[in-house]
């Protein structure tokens, strides 16, 4: 592996995002206890935050939807999600899936922007075809995110992170984290091509992810890498799972898989040398210049030697700092 690709969220994130700010239009309870109804229907975190948000701030909004009907729902995997709620159409999504829906994100576009670049995820919310609210989503980096990229990429790694977000959010993360190379703004099925292109230009790609969108670039990818907190599809496609949910254990597997190559390669080579030299002597080579023999007793020796060194060599393995 030469490069190692990190999805955002829940990877380089705690993947625990919640509503920092928010800009909302008309009614504050019955806006809000509208995106609530529809976003508790869908489980992608980002939805989740919005629910928390409206059931913390709204005492008339149902947290599961219940006092609303919901018609008619559909989710766009990693853009949002439709619904009719009460007889209102209600979107909750990317800003770019409201513009396709024909619905001017003027109104809330001044806040979404600055929040982006301060490193917020923008949730962006319309009833009835009008923007209707934008929320401000925070998701705090891992502690160790920016120490363990930063000892990654000292050992000759490529380090790329991967983002649904808008260009400018996931710039900030990156930032945060000390990655140079983002890809943002990828669907699900964008991930699995950005792992090819890197594929095609000769790169050895690691993926690092955990959610049910990762699973196909997980599989894609060279090496998939399933953090532990991440669902059971993640962990079937991928080729290492994490048994903690600690960045570390991405630098620990790499560490840990070079040294066994290099261990390996030691043996193989040490076999080979210790028996082209052995057989020919147990075949008597020397036998007619200096009248050498080896007899089958020191021969069977040599050979329990030549295994006993190599499980030795690859016994020091144990001893290995893997940080």
């Amino acid at each position: 592996v030469d490069t190692i690709v990190f999805d955002k969220t829940g990877t380089l994130t705690e993947g625990r995002p919640s509503v920092v700010d928010s800009l909302i239009h008309g009614d504050r309870g019955d806006t809000l206890a509208l995106i609530a109804a529809v976003e508790a229907k869908s489980e992608h975190p980002l939805a989740k935050a919005v629910v928390a948000f409206a059931a913390d701030n709204v005492s008339n909004s149902p947290p599961q939807g219940g006092r609303s009907t919901v018609e008619n729902f559909m989710a766009v995997a990693g853009r949002g999600v439709f619904a009719t709620v009460d007889g209102h159409h209600v979107i909750a999504g990317t800003q770019s899936l409201l513009k396709e829906s024909g619905i001017d994100t003027s109104p809330v576009d001044a806040a979404a922007t600055k929040w982006a670049a301060d490193g917020r995820t923008v949730v962006f919310a319309a009833i009835d075809g009008k923007a209707a609210a934008a929320f401000a989503i925070a998701d705090t980096l891992r502690a160790n995110a920016g120490t363990i990229v930063q000892s990654l990429k000292q050992r000759g790694l490529r380090i790329v992170m991967l983002s649904g977000d808008r260009k400018a959010t996931a710039e900030a993360i990156a930032r945060q984290a000390g990655v140079d190379e983002v890809i943002a703004e990828v669907l699900p099925a964008g991930k699995v091509e950005a792992i090819k292109s890197l594929q095609s230009g000769g790169r050895h790609v690691a993926m690092v992810g955990d959610g049910l969108n990762d699973a196909p670039a997980l599989a894609q990818a060279d090496i998939g890498i399933a953090m532990a907190s991440g669902t059971d599809i993640a962990a079937e496609a991928a080729s290492v799972t994490l048994m903690r949910n600690d960045l570390a254990g991405v630098e620990q597997a790499i560490v840990l898989a070079r040294k066994t190559m290099r261990t390996m390669k030691q043996n193989l080579f040490w076999a080979f040398v210790y028996n082209v030299v052995g057989i020919p002597v147990a075949a008597g080579v020397l036998y007619p210049a200096f009248g050498i023999l080896l007899s089958p007793i020191l021969a069977s020796a040599a050979m329990a030697f030549s295994s006993v060194s190599v499980v030795t060599n690859s016994l020091r393995l144990r001893g290995v700092k893997l940080s």
